[in-house]
């Protein structure tokens, strides 16, 4: 059984996309089972429809309530039965519904090497201008698991960039955002297998399907 992922993404979705291209290209023993938006015009969402991928916007008017936006992020990623969530450039702070029906079960990808250059208001090109005024000699990509608190959660893959003479905020973005497409299949592929220590019990391959949620709130919409 292959590992069923739900991405977020508010904008682009640029990791999405590489995910997504991993697994048609059988680079990674995965399905993408599902990507939420909160942007109805995410470029992220037109990519998942052209693939074919479950692709909903999950935001608006309708969802300015946290808790019903909660329930339906929970109840979509329930849905399609989704084992591992991916958050991929999303915007929001998941609600408290959805961190404990995936407990364990949702990773992020941060443009720097947690814990420097986490925390609110640290996303984007904000990252890369930290690290350049921190005057760091390298950075790089954190994979970490989500809780409450933004990239908070413990960190279970890493890897390197050096920041170069001469670099611009727009310069690093742009190679370490390459490294994170890389990186990404790189992780999830070591998910597959079993070899991140206190991943295995739960993604090995020998246990694929076995730990999915099991509740099934409202759903939302599909548009």
């Amino acid at each position: 059984m292959r590992l069923r992922l739900g991405m977020l993404a508010s904008h682009g979705g640029t990791n999405v996309q590489s995910v997504v291209q991993a697994c048609g290209e059988s680079r990674l023993a995965a399905e993408p089972a599902l990507i939420i938006s909160n942007n109805r015009d995410s470029a992220v969402l037109e990519f998942g429809r052209s693939r074919g991928v479950p692709s909903i916007w999950i935001g608006g008017a309708a969802y300015q309530d946290e808790a019903v936006r909660d329930h339906a992020i929970c109840a979509e990623l329930s849905s399609h039965n989704v084992d591992l969530v991916l958050l991929l450039g999303y915007m929001r702070k998941l609600g408290p519904a959805t961190l404990a029906c995936f407990r364990n079960r949702i990773l992020n990808i941060h443009p720097a090497l947690l814990p420097k250059h986490g925390g609110k208001g640290n996303y984007g090109i904000h990252v890369h201008q930290s690290v350049l005024a921190s005057g760091d000699t390298e950075t790089g990509v954190s994979i970490h698991l989500v809780d409450a608190e933004y990239d908070q959660g413990p960190v279970i893959a890493q890897c390197r960039v050096c920041v170069l003479r001469g670099d611009t905020p727009a310069t690093l973005q742009a190679r370490v955002l390459a490294r994170e497409h890389e990186f990404l299949v790189e992780t999830l592929n070591r998910i597959v297998a079993g070899s991140i220590p206190g991943m295995a019990e739960l993604y090995g391959a020998a246990n694929l399907g076995r730990s999915r949620p099991s509740g099934r709130p409202t759903s939302a919409t599909s548009l």
